[in-house]
């Protein structure tokens, strides 16, 4: 299909000064070629159902990049959990060449898209694992060696958290991409923040440019050790929610 490329990028330059997070803007040309590369692929992968220029511009695009509406380190090592079509964690790659990118998925040919594009798109600070959130929580070259994981997953916060929670550093922050309203799934995960050892640091609201809706970053900080138990077996966690 023919992608507009012009207005991509024009609506997400538009994006950037409304939040404001224009010093993004000499980025927007690596990512309007990353979602061309996107949009090709997507005939054959199903990557995304957000093909229209605007739309993929606000909801993929400066989606992703709003949790840098929020203050952090210069340098972090990040774990992108269900990354899929490279959401959030390929644009923020692009933006912040010094965060160290690992893209998880459990889909193969999905990562196999991500590492071509990658090698397009000219980012050395991406790498990607092919791997269920649960076996990478219990890998030990993985479990708790991140300072922000984040994740854009369609799951339930209980069991966003018990897949997340084990790959983050003491002391790190998992980022949960949701829609506008929290309330209840905040409400059935307080026993995963419990026994997780988490702590619900902030909660924060936003409103997506041209009138596209609602989001809230959920930010995690860890403030203990994940116990031994978790991630429990693969499938479990969304079977059986801690809830």
């Amino acid at each position: 299909m023919s992608f507009d490329r012009e207005l991509f990028d024009a609506t997400l330059l538009e994006g950037l000064h409304a939040w404001p997070l224009e010093d993004l803007g000499s980025k927007v040309p690596q990512m309007g070629q990353f979602a061309e590369l996107v949009v090709r692929a997507n005939e054959e992968l199903n990557l995304t159902r957000i093909v229209e220029p605007q739309e993929m511009a606000v909801k993929n695009f400066l989606d992703s990049l709003s949790i840098l509406l929020l203050d952090w380190p210069q340098k972090l090592r990040c774990l992108d959990l269900g990354t899929g079509a490279g959401f959030p964690g390929v644009p923020l790659a692009v933006a912040r060449e010094n965060w160290q990118w690992v893209l998880l998925d459990s889909l193969r040919k999905k990562l196999a898209f991500l590492e071509k594009a990658a090698g397009e798109l000219r980012l050395p600070n991406v790498t990607t694992l092919h791997a269920r959130a649960e076996d990478a929580g219990r890998d030990t070259g993985q479990r708790e060696q991140y300072d922000l994981v984040v994740s854009r997953a369609v799951a339930s916060l209980p069991t966003l958290l018990e897949l997340a929670t084990p790959l983050v550093k003491i002391g790190g922050v998992f980022a949960a991409y949701k829609g506008g309203s929290v309330d209840h799934e905040l409400q059935s995960a307080g026993r995963a923040i419990r026994l997780l050892q988490l702590d619900l640091e902030r909660v924060f609201p936003l409103q997506l440019p041209g009138g596209f809706g609602e989001r809230t970053i959920l930010l995690f900080r860890k403030i203990g050790p994940t116990p031994s138990a978790y991630p429990r077996r693969a499938g479990i966690p969304a079977k059986r929610p801690l809830e």
